[in-house]
């Protein structure tokens, strides 16, 4: 039987994709739930570089670390040589994270976007995520999941928007959006 110190039996590979609100947040409350259950979580986030308030949870909650590997949003430019070498170098971090004792869970989010314009291989990715330590739990989080991550997950779930205050106008929001 488990207890809140030791590691999960089994890890699976979870994707949160999709065009709706949530993937984060989703991924987030996963990591508030397994560090209150005394797992170990890590979460890489790709293309950000902004400090949004979910990366001060490690202020409260130290079973969580988080780090970025972003330069910002790219949406508005191509990506640049540096956007890949910030990812590359993430995913080295990732890698790390993902196959050593350290973590329980590790959350990778907006990898799909990075994945999506280029800034990483996917067969590469896929092949490191199956190399995960067994009792590694990962969640990939980001819109555009490519089909052999999906085909290669264990859990997807897609977001998808139904209504949403932005198409009224309404910017992010403070502790809400970011």
């Amino acid at each position: 039987m488990e207890t809140p110190d030791s590691p999960m039996e089994k890890g699976y590979l979870q994707v949160y994709t999709g065009n709706g609100k949530g993937k984060t947040t989703a991924a987030f409350g996963l990591a508030l739930r397994a560090a209150l259950a005394g797992k170990r979580v890590f979460v890489g986030q790709f293309v950000k570089s902004m400090r949004y308030h979910e990366t001060g949870i490690e202020s409260l909650l130290p079973r969580i670390h988080t780090e970025q590997f972003g330069r910002g949003c790219f949406l508005d430019r191509s990506a640049k040589e540096e956007d890949r070498a910030a990812a590359r170098e993430g995913w080295d971090r990732c890698r790390e994270a993902l196959t050593g004792d350290a973590y329980d869970l590790v959350i990778l989010d907006e990898l799909n976007i990075a994945l999506h314009f280029g800034l990483l291989d996917v067969r590469q990715v896929i092949e490191g995520l199956r190399g995960r330590g067994v009792h590694v739990e990962a969640v990939v989080t980001g819109r555009y999941a490519p089909q052999a991550l999906i085909d290669a997950a264990d859990l997807v779930t897609e977001m998808a928007e139904v209504k949403h205050y932005y198409r009224k106008g309404v910017e992010s929001r403070e502790g809400i959006e970011r």
